[in-house]
C-alpha cells in the first residue's frame, strides 16, 4: 500500500487507533500482530464494525474491495504515514523529553497554551514509538499547535521520534538516573536524551533551556535560536514559592502557585510559563491556566483522606525522582510515613542505588519507612519491606498507619496505588 494513496483515506477517518476495543466508526485500525495474538485475524470484523479501513502485515488477510490493506510491517506503515502527515502540518510542534516531570510538564504546557490556542498533545503516556506517530496522526486542521512528549529507554529512541514529529521547539526536563540499563550507565542518558538537542541543532529550531541546569547550558551553549529561563540573563527570571504543600513561583511582582507539590516541580512551571510568554499569552490567563490545573495522574498528586494527607507519586520512580521526592516530604508538618516501591530499569546500578535511597530515607528521620519489592526487600530487613503490594496490603489490612502525612513513590510495575483504599 502506497503511502501518498493511503493519505486520502486517511483524512477522511476519524481517527487511528492500535486497539481492537476502541474501533469506531469511519477509525482506522492498524492491526499490530504478537507472539500470541493475531491481530489481523479482527480485520473483518473491524469493517463490519464501522471502520473505514485496517492496515494488517499478513497478505492472507488482505481485501482491498473491504479496505483491508496489507502491508511489510503495521509499525513501520504507521511511523511513515505519521511523518507524511506531519510533513502536511504547518502548525509549530513542541517536543519535550528528559528523565523526570516529563509528562506534568506537558500537562502545564497543554493548559497554558490551550488559554490561546487549540491545542493538540500527547493523551496520557503515549511517548514511544507507538504512540508518537499515534500522537502526529490525531492532530486535525483546527489545531493550531502540538505538545508531543518523547519518552525512551535506549539511545536513538528520542533520534527517531525526532525523525516522526519534527518538533519546532524542543525542552528536555532534565537528565537523571532513569533507565540506566537500557542506556549504559549517566552518561549514556545524556548522551540519549541530547539526541533531541541534535536534532534541533541539524534544523535550527528553538531550544528551551533551564539555565539552572549546567548540563542543558553546556549543551545548548552558543547555539541560537533559544528561549531561557532561570538565570539574570534569561529571556524569563523566575523566583520559587510555596504555601503550605504547595510549589509555586514569581514573575516580577506576580504570584502564581499550582496544585502541585515538591520544589522539583518548580521547573516544569518555568517551562510552562515561558512558552506562554514566548507565545504572546496575557499572563492573567497563563496564571488562571496553572491555579486551575489539577493532577489526576498519580504525579506529585496530594489527597486528602480523613485526617491524613497523602502524596501519590506512583507513576513511576528512579533515584532522580525518588531523592528530590524524599527530600520534599520531610518539610511537611507533622508525623510522616513513606511507603517506597523499588525502583526498575537500573541494570548493575540496581542494588547500590536502592541502598542510596534508603540510607537517605532513615538519615531523614521519618516516623516509618516502609519499602516494597524484591530489591528494597533484598537489602532491608525491617520487619516493614514487603516483596509486593499485595503483602503490603495484608500488612495494612492489620496495621493502621497512623501518621498524619504518609508519601507512595515507587515504579509503575510495583503498583503502590493499589494500598491507598487500606490506608
Amino acid at each position: 500500500m502506497n503511502i501518498e494513496e493511503f493519505y486520502s483515506l486517511f483524512l477522511q477517518a476519524n481517527k487511528v487507533t492500535i486497539d481492537s476495543r476502541k474501533i469506531g466508526f469511519n477509525d482506522i485500525f492498524m492491526a499490530f500482530s504478537g507472539e500470541n495474538f493475531n491481530a489481523a485475524t479482527l480485520a473483518q470484523k473491524a469493517i463490519a464494525d464501522g471502520a473505514l479501513a485496517v492496515i494488517v502485515e499478513q497478505k492472507d488477510y488482505e481485501d482491498k474491495e473491504r479496505n483491508i490493506f496489507y502491508v511489510p510491517s503495521t509499525l513501520g506503515f504507521l511511523q511513515a504515514l505519521a511523518v507524511y502527515h506531519r510533513n502536511q502540518l504547518n502548525i509549530p510542534v513542541i517536543g519535550l523529553t528528559g528523565s523526570n516531570g516529563k509528562t506534568t510538564t506537558k500537562e502545564l504546557i497543554h493548559e497554558v497554551l490551550s488559554q490561546k490556542f487549540n491545542v493538540q498533545y500527547t493523551l496520557g503516556n503515549l511517548n514511544n514509538h507507538i504512540g508518537v506517530p499515534l500522537t502526529i496522526l490525531s492532530i486535525k486542521p483546527e489545531h493550531e499547535i502540538a505538545v508531543v512528549e518523547m519518552g525512551a529507554n535506549h539511545q536513538k529512541e528520542i533520534e527517531l521520534l525526532c525523525t516522526i514529529s519534527q518538533p519546532n521547539i524542543g525542552y528536555i526536563t532534565n537528565f537523571g538516573k532513569a533507565h540506566l540499563e537500557g542506556f549504559g550507565g549517566f552518561e549514556g542518558v545524556i548522551k540519549g536524551k541530547s539526541e533531541l538537542y541534535d536534532y534541533l541543532k541539524a534544523h535550527e529550531e528553538t531550544i528551551l533551556v533551564n539555565e539552572n541546569d549546567p548540563i542543558q547550558i553546556e549543551k545548548t551553549e552558543h547555539y541560537h535560536p533559544k528561549i531561557t529561563f532561570g538565570k539574570n540573563t534569561s529571556n524569563y527570571n523566575f523566583s520559587l514559592f510555596s504555601e503550605e504543600h504547595f510549589v509555586g513561583l514569581m514573575y516580577g511582582d506576580e504570584k502564581v502557585i499550582s496544585k502541585l507539590t515538591g520544589e522539583y516541580n518548580f521547573t516544569n512551571l518555568c517551562a510552562a510559563v515561558s512558552l506562554g510568554l514566548h507565545f504572546d499569552i496575557d499572563f492573567d490567563k497563563i496564571k488562571l491556566a496553572i491555579e486551575n490545573y489539577v493532577p489526576t495522574n498519580m504525579r506529585s498528586q496530594i489527597v486528602k483522606k480523613e485526617n491524613t494527607t497523602l502524596v501519590l507519586d506512583t507513576y513511576n520512580a528512579n533515584p532522580s525522582s525518588m531523592a528530590v521526592s524524599l527530600k520534599n516530604f520531610v518539610t511537611f508538618e507533622g508525623s510522616k510515613t513513606i511507603i517506597i516501591g523499588d525502583m526498575l530499569e537500573l541494570g548493575e546500578e540496581t542494588e547500590k542505588e536502592h541502598k542510596n535511597i534508603l540510607e537517605l530515607a532513615q538519615s531523614l528521620n521519618f516516623d516509618t519507612i516502609i519499602t516494597v519489592g524484591k530489591n528494597f526487600k533484598h537489602i532491608n530487613a525491617s520487619s516493614t519491606s514487603f516483596e509486593s503490594t499485595g503483602e503490603l496490603i495484608d500488612y495494612l489490612k492489620l496495621n493502621r498507619i497512623q501518621s498524619d502525612n504518609v508519601l507512595l513513590k515507587g515504579s509503575r510495575g510495583i503498583s503502590l496505588e493499589k494500598a491507598i483504599d487500606f490506608i
